[in-house]
């Protein structure tokens, strides 16, 4: 990897979730050294003079948002005045604090939920905003489109540089595995391993196993939100619509939830049965990214899938005290 610019500011807004921790990762690895992190407990970023606070005494040039409330569709589901509220503060506030101070750029991070439930697939970055979204995440939904659509906003009125990138269902160290509130591929890693552990006959999983989804490792995400942040304005520009400038990124390859069920199985060594419940929600019917204008930029995903959920496995067996 080329190394970083080592005058730059770098600020990365939830450095402490899976995201934010592997960009610091990447970051660190990259040889750059003056990068900005707090805690949530020392600044809430849906605190607008807080934020605004912290930017005018730390003068960031760069950032990385990558601060969110995420969660599953069970989450969504139970959540979603907090889901829309805080992601919406959270975006607010960070972007027109980076204007007012002069950030130099900025990376948002939002999600492949933008797309519409029956969006053509593979989903191109164009599909935005052409239908309805899928009901289960929309509050979600449209708090990231409202990041985007900020994003360009300021660009438009100020000159800002401020860039979006779509990530698809992400996994891997630093995962959230609370069964309550985790996504599909790390509630599979804990409940097949604790199936295990007790000699369970069965693992359930929601919906009927047929919805087909996307997966892309944090490392990889990391990797291509450095490689996105680092280019010069000029190709970002030459590349993206500024009414529509948001990236995808993931692999171009899906597999249905029953395949990945049964390839977390085999990874975790789980041999009983997979107890698919028809009656939960199966969400979008399938959500697989289009990300030639990614590669267009000369990056492309580089962990494979079981290689990936081999890794988070391990870091859970490691961590999960």
């Amino acid at each position: 990897m080329t190394p970083l610019q080592t005058d730059n500011r770098i600020y990365i807004a939830g450095h402490r979730g899976m995201v934010g921790s592997a960009i610091h990762r990447a970051l660190e690895f990259a040889g750059e050294r003056n990068v900005l992190t707090t805690t949530s407990k020392d600044l809430d970023l849906r605190n607008a003079v807080a934020v605004d606070d912290f930017f005018a005494a730390h003068r960031p040039t760069q950032i990385y948002l990558a601060a969110a409330k995420v969660g599953g569709i069970q989450a969504n589901n139970a959540y979603p005045a907090e889901f829309i509220h805080d992601n919406l503060s959270i975006q607010d506030n960070v972007i027109h604090a980076a204007w007012r101070h002069g950030v130099e750029r900025l990376l948002f991070l939002g999600s492949s939920c933008i797309y519409p439930r029956d969006a053509e697939q593979p989903m191109r970055e164009e599909a935005l905003l052409t239908g309805p979204l899928e009901p289960t995440n929309e509050p979600y939904a449209i708090a990231k489109i409202a990041g985007i659509k900020l994003c360009e906003s300021y660009n438009r009125q100020y000159g800002t540089d401020f860039r979006s990138v779509m990530p698809t269902n992400l996994y891997g160290p630093g995962d959230n595995l609370d069964l309550e509130t985790s996504h599909v591929l790390p509630a599979l890693i804990r409940k097949c391993h604790e199936a295990k552990l007790t000699g369970a006959e069965s693992v359930p999983v929601w919906g009927s196993g047929r919805p087909m989804r996307e997966f892309l490792h944090v490392d990889d995400m990391a990797a291509a939100c450095v490689h996105v942040m680092n280019l010069n304005r000029a190709t970002w520009q030459a590349h993206t619509d500024p009414r529509c400038s948001h990236l995808n990124v993931g692999t171009g390859e899906d597999l249905s939830i029953g395949d990945l069920a049964r390839l977390v199985a085999d990874v975790v060594g789980f041999e009983g049965r997979l107890a698919f419940a028809p009656d939960r929600p199966d969400g979008t019917p399938r959500k697989l990214l289009d990300v030639s204008r990614l590669e267009g930029l000369g990056w492309q995903a580089s962990i494979g899938l079981r290689e990936g959920i081999e890794q988070t496995y391990r870091w859970y067996l490691e961590n999960r005290a």
